[in-house]
């Protein structure tokens, strides 16, 4: 018995492989270009944005880019390797301040430029390490 293909096998093809990149990226490789368009977006609703699913999205890229970023650091000081950063064990990070160092990439850069780079980025100006 012979199946039968679907008439646009491309169109097919094409929406498996961005189903299949999408779920394949790790929490923190969004775009700084796809989460200030998200962040926008969000911005637009109103008092009740941060009660959506791309708020708390937005959110969580936000704090797996922490996470990985804090894991580096802590495997390069365990190694005693040089940081890139010389951050406190903890610290604050309001919104404004995130959405405003995004914003100080180049519009033509920030689709190059993960969270997570953003993130690390935002760490080396905050807290550079002793000379």
């Amino acid at each position: 018995m012979a199946t039968r293909l679907p008439r646009r096998p491309a169109a097919a093809v094409s929406a498996m492989a961005a189903g299949v990149m999408l779920s394949g990226m790790a929490p923190g490789d969004m775009s700084v270009a796809a989460f200030l368009a998200r962040a926008d977006a969000v911005m637009r609703l109103g008092p009740l944005a941060m009660a959506t699913p791309d708020a708390h999205r937005l959110k969580g890229e936000v704090i797996a880019a922490g996470k990985r970023y804090k894991a580096r650091i802590d495997a390069q000081r365990k190694a005693g390797q040089k940081t890139t950063s010389c951050p406190p064990e903890t610290g604050t990070l309001t919104p404004e301040e995130w959405l405003e160092h995004l914003r100080s990439y180049p519009s033509a850069r920030r689709k190059l430029i993960s969270v997570y780079v953003a993130f690390d980025g935002l760490m080396r100006k905050r807290y550079p390490c002793p000379a």
